[in-house]
């Protein structure tokens, strides 16, 4: 499904240039369930943020299925992410002058190419989150773990083949922590890939893969026994 081929990242400005990501080459399957961890500034944030297009490689190559994202247009890469990646933030990043329903309805803003009901998309999300008994609610009266389920509906609702999760339980307590992973571990098992940025070793546990990075490479990726 992803394929990186030695990617560099690097940042540059008057006084200094920045390597971000060394000599990147990851293989990801479809379906898999793969957690990056590594102590911070080690470059798991700008890896995430290369799998969701948001940050260009300065070399290499990203290929999606038949595609080499590293060199797409803009306004193509646009159209991937809104039809193929669905993100999950630690901030949760819901808009608080709009409803639950509303910002989950957020994630089918860019998708005409869904058939179909949205209103029963949107509905779906949310019940498979066990949110929907707050669809009519506001983000700031919702405590942290529903507004983090909030933001795994929102993602899901479009049915993305890939899930980016950046620090998708840092702003959680345990409890509710344990019930985002088993959200995400449940959407892993109905055929979701999933790609987590996390501190958290145990919950970088639940993943079936787990790849630590330390300066900007990736030291070791070791599958978890089954």
């Amino acid at each position: 499904m992803i394929q990186l081929n030695q990617i560099e990242r690097t940042f540059t400005s008057d006084t200094v240039e920045t390597t971000a990501l060394a000599n990147i080459n990851l293989s990801i399957a479809a379906g898999e369930f793969v957690a990056i961890m590594g102590p911070s500034g080690c470059g798991k944030s700008t890896l995430l943020n290369t799998l969701g297009t948001v940050d260009r490689p300065t070399s290499g190559s990203y290929m999606f299925e038949a595609d080499d994202l590293a060199v797409m247009h803009e306004s193509a890469l646009a159209s991937f992410r809104a039809r193929t990646l669905g993100f999950v933030f630690q901030s949760f990043n819901l808009i608080d002058e709009l409803t639950i329903r509303e910002n989950v309805q957020l994630g089918l803003t860019y998708r005409k190419d869904l058939t179909g009901n949205r209103s029963d998309r949107v509905e779906a999300a949310m019940d498979k989150v066990s949110i929907g008994h707050r669809a009519g609610h506001f983000p700031h009266q919702l405590s942290g773990g529903q507004q983090q389920r909030a933001a795994i509906a929102r993602a899901i609702v479009g049915s993305p083949k890939l899930i980016l999760a950046d620090e998708p339980t840092g702003n959680l307590d345990t409890e509710n922590g344990a019930q985002v992973m088993n959200i995400l571990e449940s959407l892993n098992a109905e055929g979701a890939t999933i790609v987590m940025v996390t501190h958290s070793p145990s919950h970088a546990d639940i993943a079936r893969r787990r790849i630590d990075m330390l300066d900007g490479r990736i030291v070791t990726s070791v599958a978890r026994a089954i």
